[in-house]
């Protein structure tokens, strides 16, 4: 809200350097037949509304951003590290911090919406070039 009072009502506004965003007015991004996204990108950090449905697989991969995964509606289980031993399953409410550098897989075992929280901000994502999801 400005200091006269006037309210934003555009997808994204500046003011003084200060970024505005309402989600249900961004366009989602289709990556694939069972994920689609939103993203908002600062320079150090990147915010996503990530939608999965259910059955779909992120595969295993790993890259040097760190990761925050916090699930608002659904359940994801994840397999973590090399061997993939570790499992875990991150349901509404629920936090995942995934290192940099740490290998992961996914996999929606119910209709999901998740906010991934990346730093920084995830340069393979913005180019389009993260094939690994786009299948």
């Amino acid at each position: 809200m400005s200091k006269s009072g006037d309210t934003t009502t555009s997808q994204e506004t500046r003011i003084s350097g200060v970024s505005f965003f309402r989600w249900d007015e961004m366009k989602k991004e289709r990556v694939s037949d069972t994920l689609e996204r939103r993203l908002i990108t600062g320079d150090r950090i990147m915010l996503a509304h990530v939608y999965l449905k259910k059955g779909c697989i992120v595969p295993k991969h790993s890259h040097e951003n760190e990761q925050f995964t916090y699930i608002l509606e659904g359940a994801l289980k994840f397999w973590i590290g090399e061997d993939q031993k570790q499992e875990v399953i991150v349901s509404a409410g629920e936090v995942l911090v995934i290192p940099s550098n740490i290998p992961h897989q996914a996999e929606a075992i119910e209709d999901t919406l998740d906010v991934d929280v990346f730093s920084p901000p995830r340069q393979d994502w913005l180019a389009k070039t993260d094939d690994y999801l786009r299948r």
